[in-house]
């Protein structure tokens, strides 16, 4: 029997047939390295996203004490606001006022208290017996003062001027002295004419032109009205240039026992 052999070759054909599997490894090392770049740029991706978004929150915590700042500042600015409004608070008008004097810190608290201080201090009364204060409106009324028990009444007109409750003197009148000239408010010029009506001892009136803040009159004059009954008077009073812009016209008749000051008017004016 004939046996049948190998072409020449067929085992190296069955080699290279076989050579297959030995070098298929080869064609996956790309795709290797494609799977390591991802890997590697996820990575480098991420690193960036930490350190990135820590910045962003610095910026943000930055950020907020500036705006919670900003109320602070605010708020201190307008604290000096609220605490300089008291001095735009228009001062007292005590223009009408003859006693106490504007420019004094003395006030009194008892209308019966400044009538007396009136009294005494300004028209010169000597233990003057004050009498209660009888109400007008709710911010004013009257106090009588005489020189004795039994003297003539000199009516002494009270004010609650301003918003502290203190009480001012608007003037005095009685019923032994009217004036016709100069009036109240009137602004006066030296000499001055003053007129009016008394009845004094030997009809002698006391005229006094005083300035707010000085006890001694500006200048002193002398009318003569009637001495047994209301009689006019009339006549000149020269003064010394005042130094306030306020002052009073003060007419007064005097004691025949023992010259003290026995009644008075008195009213406010002004020096142009």
């Amino acid at each position: 029997m004939s046996q049948i052999t190998s072409p020449p070759g067929a085992e190296r054909s069955d080699e290279h047939a076989g050579g297959v599997p030995e070098s298929a490894p080869g064609p996956r090392r790309p795709i290797l390295l494609i799977v390591a770049l991802a890997v590697a740029v996820a990575v480098i991706a991420a690193l960036i996203a930490v350190i990135v978004w820590p910045d962003d929150e610095s910026d943000d915590v930055t950020t907020e004490p500036t705006t919670t700042e900003a109320p602070a500042t605010t708020a201190t600015t307008a604290a000096p606001s609220t605490t300089a409004a008291p001095p735009t608070v228009a001062p007292v008008d005590t223009s009408t006022a003859v006693f106490p004097y504007g420019t004094d810190d003395v006030r009194y608290t008892d209308p019966v208290e400044v009538a007396r201080a009136f009294a005494e201090d300004l028209v010169g009364f000597t233990d003057p017996l004050v009498g209660d204060f009888m109400q007008g409106d709710s911010r004013s009324g009257e106090v009588e003062v005489r020189p004795m028990a039994d003297g003539p009444v000199t009516s002494v007109f009270v004010r609650q001027i301003g918003t502290d409750g203190s009480w001012w003197v608007l003037g005095s009148a009685t019923g032994d002295i009217t004036t016709d000239a100069p009036g109240p408010g009137d602004a006066i010029t030296s000499p001055v004419t003053v007129s009016g009506s008394a009845l004094a001892f030997e009809g002698a009136v006391v005229v006094e032109v005083r300035q707010d803040g000085a006890r001694e009159p500006l200048g002193t004059g002398y009318v003569t009205g009637g001495g047994d009954e209301m009689r006019p008077f009339s006549g000149p009073v020269s003064f010394s240039p005042p130094s306030a812009d306020y002052g009073a016209m003060v007419f007064l008749t005097h004691s025949a026992e023992d010259g003290r000051v026995w009644n008075a008017a008195v009213y406010r004016v002004r020096f142009p």
